[in-house]
């Protein structure tokens, strides 16, 4: 009875492959970490210290701000003096914008996450497991703002690093100013000290302004990106540790859900993604207006570094982490 299995040419059978098995594709070692951006993550996040410089030689080469006296308590330039109107800290955009940022922040983020299709039914409250890790990457960064900015079981991080630098509340040098504003008080905050009619001097200032600018619109920047790249064809380049040890991309993880494409859900759609995009934007323009006009360089330099610190421990450190990404999850996984 003649074998219907091939023969090779030392004698040997040739086993054929199960179909399932021949059509997968060759496992590719990875060259980058997963902790590593992809490189449009790279381009994206070096666009902020490049808005740093942009704006640190705009400051230096431009006669009008050249020009115009700059006063280390105020951080800025004079009123008086002041040589565009985004200079002012009074300015519309710095008011209204900039000072309530994580607001407007919270509000781009929230019309993504409830209308943007990829995320959960568009315009309905249902509580989808991207929504939720969704959220507490929101919370998460949020609590980092919190703790930069607002409260460190006392003073935030920006205050106590200017009390840790050397800084003080001018007021409290004087004795009337001790009389009139006690430690307490002088320990609470720069807020504070200003409220007592004193001068914040003498320590490092964290510029608070580029660390809420850059992490805000960062974080927005990062939550979109995943269906920004599908929507351009883009493929996926995020690499992510396994419990096994193996590194693959975040492809594999991916739950690809179709999605009805009427009218309401296309509108929908872009509202969900056009509300942060234009949130990011503003942020960066103000960034750079802050680069121009506002801090020294190095002050605007911590202010970054603080931030890119709160985004690593988001959006960089899960990928190598299996626990921890099983908690915060992944934008689009």
């Amino acid at each position: 009875m003649s074998s219907s299995t091939p023969v090779g040419r030392n004698g040997a059978s040739k086993v054929p492959l199960p179909s399932a098995q021949a059509s997968q594709p060759p496992t590719l070692s990875p060259t980058r970490s997963p902790i590593l951006p992809t490189p449009l993550e790279a381009l994206l996040l070096a666009i902020y210290p490049s808005t740093l410089l942009l704006g640190s030689l705009f400051s230096l080469l431009n006669p009008l701000a050249r020009a115009a006296p700059y006063s280390a308590v105020l951080q800025s330039h004079p009123p008086a003096f002041a040589p565009s109107y985004f200079a002012r800290k009074k300015n519309l955009f710095n008011v209204f914008f900039v000072k309530i940022g994580w607001f407007w922040t919270t509000l781009a983020f929230l019309v993504f996450l409830l209308l943007h299709p990829s995320t959960g039914p568009p315009r309905s409250a249902v509580l989808t497991p991207r929504r939720a890790q969704a959220f507490v990457r929101y919370t998460i960064v949020t609590m980092w703002w919190v703790l930069v900015t607002q409260w460190f079981f006392g003073p935030g991080l920006v205050d106590r690093s200017f009390l840790w630098t050397g800084g003080q509340c001018e007021l409290v040098r004087t004795e009337e100013g001790r009389d009139s504003m006690s430690d307490t008080r002088e320990f609470v905050t720069g807020a504070a000290c200003k409220l007592a009619g004193g001068s914040w001097k003498g320590g490092h200032d964290i510029s608070g302004h580029v660390f809420l600018l850059v992490l805000g619109s960062a974080f927005l920047w990062f939550e979109i990106l995943p269906v920004v790249m599908r929507h351009a064809g883009l493929r996926e380049q995020r690499l992510i540790l396994h419990e096994d040890g193996s590194v693959k991309s975040a492809e594999a993880e991916v739950k690809m859900t179709k999605e009805k494409e009427d009218r309401d859900e296309a509108e929908a759609e872009a509202t969900g993604v056009s509300v942060p995009v234009i949130v990011a934007g503003l942020s960066w323009w103000m960034l750079l207006m802050t680069a121009a006009y506002f801090h020294t360089w190095f002050e605007k330099f911590t202010g970054l570094v603080v931030a890119f610190a709160g985004l690593f421990m988001v959006y960089f450190l899960p990928r190598a982490v299996p626990a921890m990404r099983s908690v915060v999850g992944m934008p689009g996984v």
